[in-house]
């Protein structure tokens, strides 16, 4: 007979779906999200006894967890918030936790104010940056740029199949920044015209790899080639500390509809899927290796890559365990 599961809050469970769909995007807004599931379990937790408690946590970021293999921030954000836990009575336990979370939350809002200072300095009047696709760590720079009376333009792609660098684009006009928007096979054309690239992480390996939105590795090389720096401004909570270890991360591979739909898969096939013939691949990310970056801007300073193994053994020590195993 299977062992009877804790209960998990339907706020866990509703979060976890939106962070699967891509509902919640985006590292700090993942990492703000599990935090605050997190919280909300321990709020509403009916657990009688200390340990029924810390299982129903553990279940929940458990589930939280599952969603994105590659989403670092993720994991990061639920050992932050377990590990602080503690009290011997389910009452300490729960303003514990909500207490954890909370400040991870605060941390996490001032990060990316200090990253965009960080960056900020990177950026000269009149540059000209070209992204891809859609980082609030990245746009943090240009922000803090513009407040520094800074006059900054933008070239960005497009970044199919989900288009996200159209809310690069959108966020960039309400900034009144001029921006030009590219196809993405055009960035190549357009990089005469740049004086950075400047892109965020998912996640970002010991050795100080990128983990970013496929199509990154490819900018990063015709960048190197032209000779335009590559920055990638990444928060700490994206450092992946499991990596130190030798862990490969995990290339997310999403579903094969947000490159075709049913209908032109139809077109393309006839519309029978028995045997068609046809395999849709569709990678969420690729990995830029580090001599293809010249920096990565984090609220702790800027770093060559290979040296932002010293800032992960700083902040996480040698190694991580999954993050229920508190």
């Amino acid at each position: 007979m299977d062992e009877e599961q804790p209960d998990v809050a339907p706020v866990v469970e509703a979060t976890a779906d939106d962070i699967a769909t891509m509902e919640i995007r985006g590292a700090a807004a993942i990492g703000d999200a599990a935090a605050e599931a997190l919280a909300i379990q321990a709020e509403r937790s009916d657990a009688s006894t200390p340990t029924a408690f810390r299982d129903q946590l553990r279940a929940a970021a458990r589930e939280l967890y599952e969603t994105r293999p590659t989403a670092v921030s993720l994991p990061n954000a639920l050992r932050y918030v377990l590990r602080g836990i503690e009290g011997e009575t389910v009452p300490e336990l729960r303003e514990s936790t909500i207490e954890q979370a909370r400040e991870f939350q605060a941390d996490l809002e001032q990060a990316q104010e200090r990253l965009g200072e960080v960056g900020a300095n990177r950026l000269r009047d009149g540059d000209v940056v070209m992204t891809h696709c859609h980082s609030t760590d990245a746009l943090s720079c240009v922000e803090a740029a513009l407040d520094a009376g800074k006059h900054v333009e933008a070239i960005v792609k497009e970044t199919r199949p989900r288009k996200q660098g159209h809310i690069t684009a959108e966020q960039l006009r309400e900034w009144d920044v001029p921006v030009t928007l590219v196809v993405d096979n055009a960035a190549r054309r357009y990089l005469d015209d740049a004086d950075h690239v400047l892109v965020g992480a998912d996640s970002i390996a010991a050795d100080g790899s990128v983990i970013n939105k496929i199509g990154t590795s490819g900018l990063a090389v015709n960048a190197r080639e032209r000779g335009v720096p590559v920055m990638v401004a990444a928060q700490t909570i994206k450092l992946h500390p499991d990596t130190m270890t030798g862990h490969t991360v995990e290339i997310e591979m999403r579903d094969e509809s947000e490159v075709l739909s049913e209908t032109e898969y139809a077109d393309i096939t006839g519309g029978d899927r028995a045997d068609d013939g046809l395999t849709v691949e569709n990678p969420a990310f690729d990995v830029t290796p580090p001599r293809h970056v010249d920096a990565i801007v984090t609220e702790r300073g800027q770093f060559p890559p290979e040296s932002i193994v010293t800032l992960m053994r700083e902040l996480f020590g040698e190694t991580t365990g999954e993050p229920w195993e508190v």
